[in-house]
């Protein structure tokens, strides 16, 4: 008699389970698939969307109620601040003026500029104006917030062209949604993937671009830096017509490395209204302490008179 081979046992004993009804039990999937109808597009489709939008919206003027939460899993904690009334000017290429009130009083909570190189932050309840580089320079894990930069936030505002020097490639994904009942809901979707080369030799992941396939449009943008690293995850919602653009009236830029996350909530957006320089400019405020990032005196201020006090 030939004996069975530890594998055809194994293949024995899996072959009988079903049939013992102990061992196993069958129960519903908690996600579901949507079941609505989902549109078709092409790569290039997806590509022309994104630059035909980039090319419409010249700038942009909108009352915004803001959400902010900041901390994680490194923390250990989240403190959700509460909502609070602003304004944002975005001007192409680069300008940005993005303006918080604090609650009840509708005080200036805070006020920053920047043009595309350089910003500058106003923070009158503290008595506290800031200038920085846009760029990151050396990150800061004492004080995570100040690692943010107004170019996320213009970027998440109007999300950049696909230029010429980019390479798009299309993935066809699956993401997870909620419905209304707060039900995980599995959804096929396009994802544009912006390969940006850094020099002849080497190139690096840019940003992603996902498209839901029930409007077409996007509804997440991933912008990573020149390691592959997640700096910013941007997620739109619920798109509206504001004379003519469609545009998310939800905008919730997420920053995973400083645990901090700020949600845009549009009240009322007017797009290509022309805006001045004068708008976009912000002087020192006479006896603020003033600090200067991403520079030899980064962890020190000054005064209006010269002098540099420490802050901490």
């Amino acid at each position: 008699m030939r004996r069975c081979s530890p594998f055809c046992n194994l293949a024995l004993l899996l072959a009988l389970l079903p049939l013992t009804g102990c061992l196993f039990h069958t129960h519903p999937s908690q996600e579901t698939y949507f079941k609505g109808q989902l549109r078709q597009a092409t790569q290039s489709q997806l590509v022309d969307f994104i630059n035909q939008q980039a090319e419409k919206i010249q700038s942009l003027q909108a009352t915004v109620d803001i959400d902010t939460s900041v901390g994680g899993a490194k923390k250990g904690q989240v403190t959700d601040y509460k909502e609070i009334r602003g304004y944002v000017l975005a001007r192409k290429p680069s300008l940005l003026h993005f303006i918080g009130l604090l609650p009840i009083v509708r005080t200036t909570a805070f006020d920053m500029v920047s043009d595309g190189q350089q910003f500058k932050l106003w923070i009158p309840p503290k008595n506290r104006f800031i200038v920085g580089s846009n760029q990151v320079k050396t990150r800061d894990p004492n004080h995570p917030i100040e690692n943010i930069r107004p170019k996320e936030i213009y970027d998440a505002l109007l999300i950049p062209a696909i230029e010429d020097g980019d390479i798009p490639v299309s993935e066809n994904s699956v993401e997870v949604f909620h419905d209304s009942k707060g039900h995980p809901v599995l959804q096929d979707d396009y994802e544009i993937i912006v390969i940006r080369m850094k020099n002849e030799n080497e190139a690096v992941l840019s940003r992603k671009i996902v498209f839901s396939r029930i409007d077409l449009k996007p509804h997440r943008q991933y912008l990573y830096d020149d390691q592959g690293n997640l700096e910013t995850d941007v997620r739109y919602a619920v798109y509206k017509d504001y004379g003519g653009v469609s545009f998310p009236s939800r905008i919730e830029i997420v920053r995973p490395r400083e645990e901090y996350d700020i949600t845009l909530n549009i009240l009322k957006l007017e797009a290509n209204k022309p805006l001045r320089d004068d708008q976009f400019a912000l002087e020192q405020p006479p006896g603020a302490e003033v600090i200067r990032l991403d520079g030899p005196q980064s962890r020190a201020a000054t005064t209006p008179s010269g002098e540099i006090t420490s802050r901490r």
